[in-house]
């Protein structure tokens, strides 16, 4: 590690992303990946347990002192919080009441927001779209770090304060790279979520808003989970776009650390990726691949070679459509 030179642009590619072709491959010889795209059911109690499970929490925070307050928004909020998210991203893809309920999921994703404190489901679902067909899409996927972000997160100190910093980026890049027009849906959830915080004010006080949002900012940020942010697509080695992760943190991930495979089939459910590793194992066993997302973000901060420019960005062709 560290044996040249820090990037000082992003890695410039002219080829389509490659998970279309693997997908039409796979299906061509494995047709019964087909039958595992339906919605997970599961996925309905899962998240109306962890609401529950946080706003009992909300409740016996209320009186605890401070640094217990912090604590457990690091130790527990954060972890409820950040699967939340993931969570929310399977219901992006529909993948709680299936495609031909389309709204029944983007409701019921405002309903998962709420513990988050911080609106967030409607935004991400059409950015997050945008991620999928036109990934490093030049001024269109979001996910991909700004300029200043690749120029100024540059050395080792840096690169840790980016990594602490990445709620803050997440929720700003959007309008920096590729803003768009404010939807009804938005303007619900934004509406949606303000009533729920004033009401956990209002009923438990400033200990339990603090948990709340503490855990949902300290979640995004230097926390263990967030190496899926950096395992997914920066690119470690090169030529390669798309990295799994295929350690036990899958476990509260709704299994988004399956990267690879997510891209390749985004119908299919987090619950139902490791199938599809395991049918279309000559595809997926020679990737790269992680076991650890805490050695993910040490290497991102300790090799000098890995910075917020090592992502694959393509200048896109034809008609962009966006949601």
């Amino acid at each position: 590690m560290g044996n040249t030179v820090a990037r000082e642009d992003f890695e410039w590619v002219y080829t389509d992303q490659p998970h279309a072709d693997r997908r039409k491959e796979i299906l061509a010889k494995h047709p019964e990946i087909k039958a595992l795209m339906k919605p997970d059911y599961n996925l309905i109690w899962v998240v109306v347990l962890m609401v529950l499970a946080q706003l009992t929490a909300f409740y016996l925070v209320k009186d605890l002192d401070w640094k217990w307050v912090i604590f457990w928004a690091y130790v527990f909020g954060s972890c409820i919080s950040h699967s939340m998210t993931l969570a929310i991203h399977e219901i992006s893809h529909n993948s709680a009441f299936g495609n031909s309920k389309a709204m029944w999921n983007r409701w019921f994703g405002i309903f998962a927001n709420l513990p988050l404190g911080l609106p967030y489901s409607i935004s991400f679902k059409r950015y997050h779209m945008d991620h999928h067909r036109y990934l490093g899409g030049d001024g269109i996927d979001v996910d991909i770090p700004t300029n200043f972000e690749g120029w100024f997160f540059c050395t080792r100190f840096r690169k840790f304060i980016w990594i602490v910093l990445q709620p803050f980026f997440y929720a700003i890049r959007p309008l920096c790279i590729n803003p768009k027009p404010i939807t009804r849906l938005e303007i619900i959830n934004l509406l949606a979520q303000l009533s729920f915080d004033v009401v956990i004010y209002y009923l438990w006080g400033v200990k339990s808003t603090f948990y709340m949002l503490a855990g949902s900012v300290l979640g995004l940020g230097l926390h263990p989970i967030s190496g899926h942010f950096i395992a997914e697509h920066y690119m470690f080695l090169k030529g390669h776009e798309t990295y799994s992760y295929y350690g036990p943190l899958n476990m509260l991930t709704f299994n988004v650390g399956y990267h690879n495979e997510h891209h390749d089939f985004p119908n299919i459910p987090g619950k139902s990726l490791p199938l599809v590793k395991k049918i279309a194992a000559e595809y997926y066993d020679n990737l790269p691949q992680y076991n650890s997302w805490i050695k993910v973000l040490y290497d991102f901060v300790m090799d000098d070679t890995i910075s917020p420019y090592s992502r694959m960005k393509r200048q896109l062709k034809g008609e962009v459509k966006q949601d």
